[in-house]
């Protein structure tokens, strides 16, 4: 049985999602913003977020896939989930839960880019630089985490553990 390790409460994830949104909501407040989740991980911490943005915004997800099973990435990413809103001219923003080695992120700015947006920026709540591969800017960071294999609130290790609350590293 794995051991977890807390690593950030719920209060600590809420706090962050709330200086997130407070800073989001500011800086487009006029402003025709397109929040894009990362499925699947990120739909916990959208909704956080969206439930605390005083700007109205749309919602749309993308799929992408480079883990399947392992606690490491295969390095190659497949778009599991395209976006349907119409991107020409709009803001873009990426909801990501963590960015590790920046790979898929890459892969979706590039991706969203071809669609002709106003502006991409990108948000998470936890900034893994362990293994970063990829040079990117985060514009919005709740937590900057050192290492270790993230479990819970979104988070999963081969489908399990998304469901809890709270954010742990999965010790084998």
């Amino acid at each position: 049985m794995p051991n977890l390790i807390p690593v950030l409460t719920k209060d600590e994830i809420d706090k962050a999602v709330c200086e997130i949104a407070r800073r989001i909501s500011s800086d487009y407040i006029e402003c025709d913003l397109v929040l894009i989740g990362v499925l699947k991980g990120a739909f916990i911490f959208l909704s956080d977020l969206i439930r605390k943005l005083t700007i109205p915004v749309k919602v749309d997800f993308a799929g992408l896939s480079s883990y399947g099973t392992q606690t490491s990435t295969s390095g190659s990413i497949h778009l599991t989930k395209d976006i349907e809103i119409d991107l020409k001219d709009t803001d873009v923003l990426i909801v990501e839960d963590i960015i590790d080695t920046g790979l898929s992120l890459t892969y979706l700015v590039d991706h969203i880019k071809k669609s002709n947006p106003k502006s991409v920026k990108i948000c998470t709540l936890l900034d893994k630089r362990e293994r970063r591969r990829a040079d990117i800017n985060i514009d919005y960071i709740g937590h900057i985490i050192e290492k270790g294999f993230l479990v819970g609130y979104g988070l999963d290790y081969a489908e399990k553990y998304r469901n809890l609350p709270e954010v742990y590293h999965l010790e084998t």
